[in-house]
């Protein structure tokens, strides 16, 4: 029985029938993440013995068929920017490398009480803040196709460990991309869903009114079982959206008759040739089932990337704050006074969370706010009609999810701009709010790449039931 290649659908028929205990297959993904994390560096932590513990719960809830649900016995790795009660929660910095929360975040609560397994919390760039898993205290995340190679970021540790078959899912949170880029780049399936879909309740925040929680996953099929589980209404998130996640039979349905928009914007320059040319045949690929495809331009995604970043940064700078050697972050030198409670904070972040501190703390300045924060909340205001413009004309939109496949790390540490601009096909849909799923279409090379579905508020299945539609007549 090849545990890695079966999806989460054949993991719990195994595991209903007796073929395989919750405790074995736990322990055999234990046994491959440590085997192959040394390596690809893609945990940070894992609590062997917890998860044991929540393995052995899962397999008596299995032999007394109660409160059995399709994650149980399961297990799923965590970003670890994602609180776990008791289980270390670093976001990748050494500020926080002792930090053990007392609370779960909403989406693991909601994973422990399916019965899933808390496998382990996954590396990412320091308190998400990248494009890459290369600015993490703990070191980079390698791509399991090429280890000179990145994994993507920030959730690169989530995307590689799935990819690599440490883990059968895995949780990533997505501010301009973080879950699409790295999915995009290691070959599986990563979902942003709608904001407010999910709570992000327990989660370290980067730039709260982009962050989003979304499922990684091998399979369309595996990732929408995720997202059912941690998708909901949460009182405790005051973002949170009502409503649920579509019902299984969904995914089914036929998409004959969907209108598909290919915006001009996202196939211009900058774009690689051979990466062009597979999000085209997805688009052919879905003409033949019966889909329509629509031309069509969306001239606010010029301005997507630089309005991202100045709001994200600005967002950053606030959330930082909280970082001041009292509440979070060392105590050793906060104890020496108001000297010691400047530097502590100072001490404990790499150069990358810096940079976007000073330079969210400069967008937000008296002399700065006007020209360039408020600015910007206009051009976010206008993509957001934008977009909403264009669902009118087309049920969804295909588009690339990155520019180029995953790069070599010596490549990008040359071209700083470079690696700020792989975010430029994923940022609007955080700009917007709107769902958006990126999905295998094929390598170049031997490289995965991937096509990007995006869709109105709330269509987070329908995107899944198209980029499965494709994968089956791929």
């Amino acid at each position: 029985m090849e545990l890695t290649k079966m999806d989460v659908v054949a993991l719990r028929k195994a595991l209903d029938r007796r073929e395989i205990s919750a405790v074995e297959l736990t322990t055999y993904y234990l046994d491959r993440i440590a085997k192959l994390n040394p390596e690809l560096n893609a945990f940070i932590t894992v609590p062997r013995a917890e998860a044991l513990q929540m393995a052995a719960a899962a397999d008596r809830r299995i032999a007394a068929q109660e409160n059995v649900s399709a994650l149980t016995g399961i297990p799923v790795a965590i970003k670890d920017n994602i609180c776990t009660k008791g289980i270390r929660t670093t976001c990748a910095s050494r500020l926080l490398a002792d930090f053990y929360p007392i609370y779960d975040a909403t989406v693991v609560a909601r994973l422990k009480e399916a019965g899933a397994v808390l496998i382990g919390k996954t590396n990412l760039d320091e308190f998400a803040m990248g494009s890459a898993t290369q600015y993490s205290f703990y070191g980079v995340t390698r791509n399991p196709w090429d280890r000179d190679r990145s994994a993507g970021g920030s959730s690169g540790g989530s995307a590689a460990a799935v990819a690599a078959g440490m883990a059968p899912l895995a949780l990533g949170s997505d501010t301009g991309g973080s879950i699409r880029q790295p999915a995009a780049f290691c070959g599986i399936w990563g979902l942003k869903p709608t904001y407010g879909r999910v709570s992000r309740y327990g989660l370290v925040p980067y730039a709260p009114s982009f962050d989003q929680i979304g499922p990684l996953a091998s399979s369309g099929r595996d990732l929408f079982l995720l997202f059912q589980a941690i998708a909901g209404y949460d009182s405790l998130d005051p973002t949170s959206l009502p409503g649920q996640a579509g019902m299984d039979g969904e995914l089914s349905r036929s998409i004959r008759g969907l209108r598909v928009g290919l915006p001009r914007e996202f196939f211009g320059a900058g774009l690689d040739t051979g990466l062009k040319e597979r999000v085209l045949a997805v688009a052919r690929v879905l003409a033949e089932a019966g889909c329509e495809l629509v031309e069509l331009s969306l001239p606010s995604v010029a301005y997507a990337a630089a309005t991202y970043y100045l709001l994200a940064y600005a967002e950053a700078s606030s959330s930082m704050a909280r970082y001041d050697g009292v509440r979070f972050g060392s105590r050793e030198e906060a104890d020496q006074g108001i000297a010691g409670m400047m530097t502590a904070p100072r001490q404990g972040l790499g150069l990358e969370v810096k940079r976007r501190i000073l330079l969210g703390t400069y967008f937000l300045s008296p002399g700065c706010y006007e020209e360039y924060y408020r600015q910007a909340q206009k051009v976010r205001a206008w993509m957001k009609q934008d977009f909403a413009a264009a669902y009118r004309c087309c049920d969804l939109l295909l588009t690339p999810t990155t520019a180029a496949p995953a790069f070599r790390f010596a490549e990008e540490a040359r071209d700083e701009r470079a690696l700020l601009l792989t975010e430029q096909y994923t940022v609007a849909a955080n700009l917007t709010g709107f769902p958006a799923l990126s999905f295998p279409c094929g390598r170049i090379n031997h490289l995965p790449v991937g096509a990007q579905l995006m869709g109105p508020a709330g269509t987070e299945t329908l995107l899944i039931r198209v980029a499965m539609a494709y994968a089956e007549r791929a």
